[in-house]
């Protein structure tokens, strides 16, 4: 970065587009768009001489598509990438493509219902957001060894409902604590900051990588064991009882903490609705959304989870919770997942305080 500015490369083959995501960044005091490029070859030339800290890439261009390149530029100078990706099927695919090839977020491109303003405040946090992001390789989709139920509830309980929440780094981190669990794992509600069409896309590739059932969330889903709900895109979703079980609502409703859907929205539900019957689990993300709903969850008997800064893409959201007390573990990725369908209790707030 020059002078604390994050420098950015612009790589459309439309020249509006690039247009607008210019004049959308130029109001940025800490962000200077220091080129642009209608493809991967002149692209290729300007990462060279201008260094840039962060990419955004469309993926659909002409000469050499956006995942090609992408592929070459993790191979050769790994850089972090935010993807620009029209609202369409094939679009959302290759997206959820990319982010596996390393880029660290997508972003859909202005029109339709996605306005030129809200681009503005999605894509310069975006941007801030792949500036401290650690850029991780592409990683093959191969299933883990999955982690097995334990046969004897031993000392505690096991969970009767399971909250996970992430954003940037987080299409990547949820599959990975998914694929890591039995087809019978209790009932599972996941918050992805995403975008429509594309939570929809995430969830049919998680349905095809992983042992339990994954779906987008529909208003009135019941929560069930061997299924993952997935709350839709620019759709809050919150957890309710009914009678013995538990139900989801999908709704709309004010942004909180900036997201819509939000992990705090959705973990404050799973508190008042399970108490001591659920586990949450923070995972990587920019930004504070899903701390104080993760404290609620560890204030009603809740186990909490939060992974550590060392797999984190970008540790905002788990930071924030381990400062406020929200976690009351700390783990690295791959232990997420085992200890998920751990039997156990969360320390109650009265508890944390006589530790203090």
């Amino acid at each position: 970065m020059t002078g604390g500015r994050i420098r950015v490369l612009i790589v459309d083959d439309s020249a509006i587009v690039r247009k607008i995501l210019v004049e959308a960044l130029s109001e940025e005091s800490d962000i200077e768009v220091v080129g642009t490029a209608p493809d991967p070859y002149v692209a290729r030339d300007k990462i060279l001489a201008l260094a840039p800290d962060v990419v955004t890439l469309d993926v659909e261009m002409p000469r050499m598509d956006g995942l090609t390149f992408l592929r070459k530029l993790m191979h050769y100078r790994p850089l972090p990438v935010v993807v620009i990706s029209s609202l369409t099927q094939p679009s959302a695919i290759a997206a959820m493509e990319a982010l596996r090839l390393g880029a660290v977020d997508v972003l859909p491109k202005p029109g339709g219902p996605y306005s030129v303003g809200e681009l503005r405040l999605a894509l310069a946090s975006k941007v801030r957001a792949a500036a401290s992001a650690r850029v991780r390789p592409a990683r093959e989709q191969v299933p883990s060894s999955p982690a097995s139920m334990p046969a004897a509830p031993g000392h505690g309980r096991l969970p009767s409902l399971i909250a996970i929440g992430a954003s940037t780094g987080g299409v990547e981190a949820i599959q990975s604590v998914l694929t890591q669990l039995p087809q019978q794992s209790p009932g599972i509600v996941v918050v992805q900051h995403i975008p429509p069409v594309f939570s929809g896309t995430f969830a049919g590739r998680l349905n095809q990588l992983c042992r339990l059932r994954v779906k987008e969330a529909a208003d009135g889903d019941l929560v069930e064991p061997g299924l993952a709900l997935i709350a839709p895109g620019d759709y809050h979703m919150v957890v309710r009882q009914a009678g013995t079980r538990y139900r989801v609502i999908v709704k709309s409703g004010p942004k909180v903490c900036y997201q819509r859907p939000s992990v705090d929205v959705l973990f404050a539900s799973v508190a008042e609705a399970a108490g001591g019957d659920a586990v949450g689990a923070l995972l990587t993300g920019m930004g504070t959304d899903g701390a104080q709903g993760l404290l609620k969850m560890r204030q009603t008997g809740a186990r909490t989870i939060a992974q550590n800064e060392a797999t984190s893409v970008v540790f905002g959201m788990p930071r924030e919770a381990i400062r406020l007390g929200a976690a009351a573990e700390v783990l690295p990725l791959g232990a997420i997942g085992p200890a998920l369908l751990r039997p156990g209790h969360s320390v109650t707030a009265e508890a944390q305080k006589t530790q203090r």
